[in-house]
């Protein structure tokens, strides 16, 4: 799919409920993720951390360890050596991929939603 819209994270949403009995999806609050067009099966349950907290993204802790270890306060000479940097650095990643959890524990009322209780 060339777009993230809402007909693609349908598709993902579907192929996971297909899968697994039961998951928790974490989505951040892009138009497409809590749209009313939006059908989540039953036994996915969407949580949606609060708005303006990256540390509670996961994906932001992919990127500080992508940046810390290699990419950040770097001059490179080609493109080439973008990617090259990039691709060593994503293999070590691929390699430990629990190094790169944050330090900082999210707040434990983040996981006690009350939509949990309904679902489980």
């Amino acid at each position: 799919m060339p777009f993230a819209d809402t007909e693609a994270t349908q598709r993902h949403i579907d192929e996971i409920s297909g899968d697994v009995a039961r998951a928790m999806l974490i989505m951040d609050r892009t138009g497409w993720h809590t749209t009313a067009r939006l059908k989540t099966p039953k036994n996915i349950i969407p949580i949606f951390p609060p708005s303006r907290a990256p540390e509670l993204d996961p994906v932001e802790n992919v990127r500080h360890y992508l940046t810390a270890i290699r990419l950040s306060h770097r001059v490179f000479e080609t493109c080439e050596a973008i990617v090259a940097t990039a691709c060593e650095v994503w293999q070590k990643l691929l390699a430990k991929p629990l190094d790169c959890r944050t330090r900082r524990a999210p707040p434990f009322d983040f996981f006690r939603l009350r939509s949990l209780d309904r679902h489980l």
